[in-house]
């Protein structure tokens, strides 16, 4: 998996970290991206994020925690031109990827963030700042005794669904059968989300592309899993 390298701790209170640094060769291109473009289209850190103090627009604000190479949101902000987009990953090559795509076609709709997603809702966003919220193939752990490092559990849950307004979305995607069965179930758990699907899976909504990345497990025989659940309470 390139998508998403968080691994969230037991208690968010006491890791230092929610992810897993993975190391990549940082090509030319993307470290001249970063020189070039990562002051214009990131977001400072001092800065608590919204629509209007980042883009300066009351248009709606989506947030992709763990974007990869950034195929996906880049091909969604260049679709939905009046949406704003925030793309958070720790991976530095996938920072550069999109910063170069960004720059090359001057995308005026979204912004990115390298770094700890659960540090940035910690201490960046405010409590219904988000329209929706994306997070797709994130690292399923596949090894039961790693479990307890996926980034889906109760205790990030709680830190970002508050995060959402009311009639704001999550939208997860992943093509490991037990992690979307691990999510279904958390989120039906939740008093305060109502399932899409009646309890089950949606079909691919149209704003998630499929990736070079998900078209290769096809070929292999995966299969992915959506997940979208709607804020109401």
């Amino acid at each position: 998996h390139t998508m998403n390298k968080y691994m969230k701790q037991e208690q968010l209170s006491s890791r230092k970290r929610s992810f897993v640094k993975r190391t990549g060769r940082l090509t030319q291109a993307q470290k001249s991206a970063i020189e070039m473009h990562g002051q214009s289209y990131g977001v400072d850190r001092s800065c608590q994020i919204s629509s209007q103090s980042v883009f300066g627009s009351n248009n709606a604000l989506v947030l992709e925690i763990g974007f990869g190479n950034g195929e996906s949101l880049f091909w969604q902000a260049c679709q939905n031109p009046d949406t704003c987009f925030v793309g958070v990953e720790v991976h530095t090559p996938g920072v550069g990827h999109l910063l170069h795509c960004v720059g090359e076609e001057r995308i005026t709709n979204i912004r990115v963030i390298e770094g700890d997603a659960v540090g940035i809702i910690e201490q960046q966003i405010p409590e219904q700042a988000l329209d929706r919220v994306q997070i797709f193939f994130p690292d399923p752990w596949h090894k039961k005794r790693h479990h307890k490092r996926r980034l889906i559990q109760d205790a990030f849950l709680d830190l970002l669904l508050p995060k959402l307004k009311i009639g704001g979305q999550l939208h997860i995607a992943t093509d490991w059968e037990p992690y979307a069965e691990h999510c279904l179930a958390l989120l039906n758990a939740r008093q305060s989300l109502k399932n899409e699907s009646n309890h089950h899976y949606v079909e691919r909504p149209q704003w998630r592309c499929e990736t070079k990345f998900e078209k290769r497990g096809f070929r292999l025989g995966h299969k992915s899993y959506d997940l979208l659940f709607t804020r109401i309470t």
